[in-house]
């Protein structure tokens, strides 16, 4: 393996008659005047006498093959293996064309490679095409994880790596990109694996109900199975957790009503007027309803009618009072905004996000847990809302009592996590959780308070918070225009940008201040599966199976069954299981099972029989 062509300070070719070259694999420059560099490898090629040398020359130009011919190598006849060589750290002076490559040993690379323990650090996956370097690799970094390829486990190759969770202080946030497949929800459960296992407090919003680690893989060794039961507590909104009305202020009540659905300048208007410190969802539900009770009567000479018309004192009470409320409010609150406050108030009401408080959550983060929040997107946006502004400005305020050297009540540090993150922080228009979000991604490192944001289009991202992620761990991605926002916003090569759309499921490239590079990375085999593992189409064939196996149960001891028998046949079954069956459906599943050889069709001169 030698140097060959025009080099420079930061990028060389290497040629190689007896060895191919392996993308992101690290390799030494032994130069004579500068001493041993290393690099690693972003582009590679094989030529023979098939395809001429000269084709693709953006690769390969005359000073590479110059060279080649210069050491010995015949280019019209023989294989040769071409890479071109990145410099990790720029070099004094242009490489010394002919000088010597070699493999790397560990010991070479751990500085740049490891930045944790496996006791400190989330064991992400391992580092790809470094499996050379294993034999002689420290023994603390050996047969710490497995890896699913091709449908099988095997066991770890290369270095491993190492996600420094201390170098959030200086680098917070986490992205996690990738489309449809390519792994991202797959590598998002193995970092909330690694979370739990050093009881970090964190809580994640879940849309998809599929962040549940009940269930260990069905390929994990038993020695390798761990129980997480005790871990992590999901939670769904309006059933186990919600809102305490009594808690709530002005602002996080408008931003509850909006994320239910918009709200105007005006119906903001009524909020500020009629919400009163220490309302309760009963005296607030009743002021807007008697007030627009009040507004549909349509004057003062009505509501008076309806006082004088009122058969009992309750009655009469209560259209006193809305006559009061109709003179104080009607000027400032027109009817239309405070009937879309209450339709607005009743669907969250209905939705149960009035029927319980926060408190599980709060103790199951003292505690280390990971609180998974269950929902739809638009519960969600509505419940998040309120539930980070809460568990931030908790944080926040013990800090800064800290700081102040006052006393507050101990509220830990936390990671917060959710897919689909550009529904909560879109970008180009505002929505309630955007705000949180963006406030905790500018601020949340000096109060210890992470995000880890995952989606499908980083491209509709709030950008104000992508800036703000750190480390980014980026799988297979498709589209253009997200490719051209992580070009924007990591520091991935063109190289290794051209290849997004061809990366393995579970293959990624993580973009990291900490690293001071990009890796690549296979993720690791997760321990726990997703609830939503099983195929659609083995689902169709498992429920037609089931299907058919209770339709043969029902009528297995009523055969044979004649024409002249069916409607006999379905009185007894209906009478036996209460199920009615159709006549000509009921044919139909009869010539299903003599179609799959399960019972015998026969015709005879009354009809068909089937035994």
């Amino acid at each position: 393996m030698k140097v060959v062509g025009v080099t420079t300070q930061q990028e060389v070719y290497i040629g190689s008659k007896d060895r191919n070259f392996r993308i992101n694999e690290f390799l030494i420059i032994m130069d004579e005047y500068q001493g041993d560099l290393m690099g690693e490898v972003v582009e590679a090629k094989t030529y023979n006498r098939y395809i001429p040398l000269n084709i693709n020359g953006d690769l390969v130009d005359a000073s590479v093959l110059e060279s080649l011919k210069a050491i010995g190598y015949n280019v019209d006849e023989d294989t040769i293996y071409i890479a071109k060589v990145r410099l990790l750290n720029e070099a004094q002076y242009p490489i010394e064309t002919g000088s010597d490559i070699r493999i790397p040993k560990f010991s070479e690379v751990k500085d740049l490679m490891v930045k944790s323990t496996s006791e400190e650090g989330l064991v992400l996956g391992a580092i790809k095409n470094t499996d050379q370097m294993e034999k002689d690799m420290d023994e603390e970094f050996k047969n710490l994880l497995y890896l699913f390829e091709d449908g099988k486990l095997k066991a770890q190759k290369g270095i491993p790596f190492i996600f420094n969770l201390r170098s959030m202080h200086q680098y917070p946030h986490i992205g996690v990109f990738g489309g449809s497949g390519s792994g991202k929800s797959f590598g998002l459960r193995v970092v909330l694996e690694e979370l739990m296992k050093l009881n970090i407090p964190t809580i994640i919003l879940d849309p998809h109900f599929e962040m549940d680690f009940s269930e260990s893989q069905d390929y994990m060794p038993k020695d390798e199975v761990e129980d997480f039961s005790e871990r992590f507590k999901c939670l769904q909104v309006g059933y186990h957790v919600g809102v305490r009305f009594e808690e709530l202020n002005p602002k996080d009540l408008k931003n509850l009503l909006d994320a239910s659905s918009p709200l105007t300048d005006a119906m903001n208007n009524v909020v500020d007027i009629l919400f009163k410190k220490n309302d309760s969802f009963q005296s607030f539900h009743d002021r807007l309803k008697m007030l627009s009770e009040a507004q549909e009567e349509g004057s003062p000479d009505k509501i008076r009618r309806r006082i004088e018309e009122s058969t009992t004192d309750a009655e009469k009470d209560g259209w006193k009072m809305r006559k009061e409320l109709y003179e104080t409010y009607d000027k400032t609150c027109p009817y239309s905004s405070v009937r879309g406050i209450f339709w607005r108030l009743k669907r969250l009401e209905n939705e149960g996000i009035f029927s319980n408080d926060i408190h599980e959550i709060e103790e199951g983060l003292k505690m280390g847990k990971l609180i998974v929040i269950q929902g739809s997107t638009r519960m969600l946006q509505v419940f998040s809302t309120y539930l980070l502004n809460n568990l931030y400005h908790r944080r926040r305020d013990f800090k800064d009592a800290e700081y102040k050297h006052t006393t507050a009540e101990y509220f830990p540090p936390f990671v917060i996590v959710t897919d689909e993150a550009h529904n909560f922080a879109p970008k180009g228009y505002d929505s309630p959780s955007k705000s949180i979000l963006k406030e905790i991604s500018q601020e949340g490192r000096k109060y210890g308070v992470f995000l880890i944001l995952a989606t499908q289009r980083p491209t509709l991202l709030e950008e104000t918070i992508t800036a703000q992620l750190n480390t980014k761990f980026i799988f297979r991605t498709v589209r253009a225009s997200d490719i051209q926002t992580i070009k924007e916003e990591t520091d991935i090569t063109e190289e290794e940008a051209r290849r997004l759309p061809y990366l393995q499921s579970g293959d990624v490239f993580i973009s990291s201040a900490t690293m001071g590079r990009t890796i690549y990375v296979r993720i690791r085999a997760s321990k726990t599966s997703s609830p939503h593992t099983e195929n659609p189409f083995d689902e169709l064939l498992n429920y037609s199976k089931e299907r058919e196996d209770k339709f043969y149960r029902l009528i297995k001891d009523k055969l044979p069954i004649n024409d002249s028998q069916i409607l006999s046949t379905l009185a007894e079954i209906e009478k036996e299981t209460g199920e009615v069956l159709d006549m000509n459906r009921f044919k139909e599943r009869l010539e299903g099972l003599a179609a799959q050889g399960r019972i015998e069709k026969v015709s005879t001169p009354f009809g068909d029989m089937y035994k």
